[in-house]
């Protein structure tokens, strides 16, 4: 799905996400990447989300930010499932690495204070999604398709 070598995939984004953010690339602050199959990020959707389901990627923050505070030394976790990011990608037509780099926009804006649970935090999150995903070259996930079905990462911040 990737190749052998994800590890410029995550950089890329992560510096994405970070610069838009007002922090130069490779920020003092340390954001680990796990990558997982489906029955190990289910486990943790269960356990820390109450989700007894997978999901694509779960973000763990190290301190509850609001969107705009500047990180600690250590800003989060993110755990990605491999099989939903490449079953998704699949479905919606999309290249892998597209969409695995979105999932790492989407959490690590978590990680930053983002969140999408109320209409306005939603709205304002997607436009800083769809904005970092054209500067790495990548389309509007959220684009009007003509389908019902909603685009949203299902990934979620979770509260240690």
């Amino acid at each position: 799905m990737l190749g052998a070598d994800p590890g410029p995939l995550v950089r890329e984004a992560l510096d994405a996400v970070l610069t838009r953010a007002g922090f130069a690339a490779g920020p003092p602050t340390e954001i680990s990447v796990t990558l997982v199959d489906d029955a190990a990020v289910h486990g943790l959707n269960r356990e820390w989300r109450g989700q007894d389901k997978p999901t694509n990627i779960l973000s763990f923050p190290m301190a509850a930010l609001r969107p705009g505070d500047a990180p600690g030394p250590l800003l989060g976790d993110l755990v990605l499932a491999r099989e939903t990011c490449a079953r998704e990608a699949a479905a919606e037509g999309k290249p892998p690495a597209d969409h695995f780099r979105h999932l790492l926009v989407h959490g690590t804006l978590h990680l930053l204070g983002h969140d999408h649970e109320e209409d306005g935090e939603a709205d304002a999150m997607e436009a800083l999604e769809i904005a970092i995903l054209a500067g790495l070259g990548i389309p509007d996930p959220y684009a009007d398709d003509g389908e019902d079905d909603d685009h949203e990462p299902n990934g979620e911040q979770v509260t240690r």
